[in-house]
């Protein structure tokens, strides 16, 4: 038995009066809670109890020794309330993360109204594009798109991010427009560095045929909002992510080119460090981000 569950077993022999009633109370023995005080003393170097056939009393120094241990019972039940009402209220710190574009794009105004119905959140939002370890990062929620490497997280799937193809209608008017994949072997590629296989993108036809091209341009960059100005200023193709290109697509700045053509997506979820012992702030920003993915959400 630790020194907390010794100083709750002594009030209680002192509350009840009795050793007996107090190792009742508390489910074991007399002669266990006997030694267990006496325990207690030894290592204090004082008498707590004056001991009698008739019961228990306090001596000198046991009844300040009671007063500070009952102040300690205090604040930890104080303690723990706190923690419990924090792990069930919708309320305090919230640390969130994800990479910089989807942050920006997607992510950001997603929050924003978040926060309008939970205005007791204080909510950190981290955008980086490099892995970032939630449990020595201090994250709580992290949404991320691809497999997912490290099954010790909690996860929870959230959608799919679909990609697309794009060009601008100067440089297709130049270029020509790509009817098969094997046309994009005479055309500028705008290169995304860490997704879509790098200078190889992999296309999948209405047949369920996959085709796999190699291509070559003047950019490659690992940050998607650079392609995107190098696809709307005429220096190539890019494949983009739907929520980044779309906007382009729809205000005619950027088309949309092999369009019966796919490339791969990726899967969303929202990970946080355990699925143990999840609070309430975690599961119900996850539980509201599941509601935000349909299946148009990057038009929305």
């Amino acid at each position: 038995m630790d020194r907390l569950q010794a100083i709750e077993l002594f009030i209680r022999v002192v509350d009840l009066g009795s050793f007996s009633k107090a190792a009742l109370d508390l489910g074991m023995g007399q002669p266990t809670a006997t030694k267990l005080v006496a325990a207690l003393e030894k290592r204090l170097g004082s008498r707590l109890l004056h001991r009698t056939t008739r019961g228990v009393t306090l001596t000198e120094i046991g009844a300040l020794y009671y007063d500070k241990c009952k102040l300690i019972v205090h604040h930890m039940d104080e303690a723990q309330n706190a923690s419990t009402l924090l792990q069930s209220q919708i309320q305090g710190g919230l640390r969130i993360s994800t990479s910089v574009a989807f942050g920006r794009r997607v992510l950001s105004p997603m929050v924003m109204r978040f926060m309008q119905q939970h205005p007791k959140l204080q909510i950190e939002l981290n955008f980086e594009d490099r892995y970032v370890n939630l449990v020595e990062q201090g994250i709580d929620v992290a949404v991320r798109m691809g497999p997912l490497a490290d099954s010790t997280l909690g996860a929870r799937y959230l959608g799919i991010n679909p990609w697309m193809l794009v060009a601008s209608n100067d440089y297709l008017a130049v270029r020509g427009t790509p009817l098969q994949p094997a046309d994009l072997a005479t055309h500028d590629a705008l290169i995304y560095s860490t997704v879509q296989g790098d200078a190889r993108w992999h296309l999948t036809g209405a047949d369920r045929r996959l085709q796999t091209m190699p291509v070559k341009g003047p950019l490659r960059s690992n940050n998607l909002s650079a392609l995107l100005v190098a696809a709307r200023s005429g220096m190539g193709l890019a494949a983009l992510p739907k929520y980044v290109a779309d906007e382009s697509v729809r205000s005619g700045v950027l088309t949309e080119v092999l369009a019966n053509w796919a490339l791969p997506s990726q899967e969303i979820h929202a990970v946080y460090p355990s699925p143990q012992l999840v609070p309430a702030k975690v599961t119900s920003f996850i539980g509201w981000l599941q509601g935000q993915f349909g299946q148009t959400w990057w038009a929305d």
